[in-house]
């Protein structure tokens, strides 16, 4: 699969090694920045993200900030975005198995990389249940 990956500076300590992870898991990864610790606005990273999912050039997208919310808000302002601010493994798998979530957004500053690896696996490894989720997951998608 290939990757979209991207992070503000709250998140960036831990966007090479969580590439790094991705790649050893077998899948592409490609790198939307930032490239340091420098102040910079999330959107500006959370939306290439968000776009290259939508549009198919990338598969999943894994974006990481501060908490993870503010990637999350800004991502599903793009159509065909399903974004989620996941700090639990089981939050991880419900999003993937009932949500068709797309998007996995993780919290650099509250949850270690060992933690966020974690989750990443789980969001990536979780298939969506379908049947009375995929219903819902339509009536989504319909919403401007």
């Amino acid at each position: 699969m290939k990757i979209a990956i991207g992070s503000d500076h709250g998140g960036f300590d831990q966007k090479a090694p969580i590439a790094d992870h991705v790649r050893s898991l077998g899948h592409e990864v490609v790198d939307f920045g930032c490239d340091s610790t420098d102040s910079v606005d999330y959107p500006d990273y959370a939306v290439p993200v968000a776009r290259a999912v939508a549009s198919g050039e990338a598969d999943f997208g894994i974006l990481i900030c501060g908490t993870g919310l503010g990637m999350a808000i800004a991502a599903d302002k793009v159509a065909g975005v399903r974004a989620v601010a996941v700090q639990t493994e089981d939050f991880a798998r419900l999003s993937r198995e009932h949500n068709d979530a797309n998007v996995v957004c993780l919290s650099g500053r509250f949850v270690s990389l060992e933690g966020n690896e974690r989750l990443v696996d789980v969001f990536l490894t979780t298939e969506f249940a379908g049947g009375r989720h995929a219903t819902r997951v339509a009536k989504i998608m319909e919403q401007d």
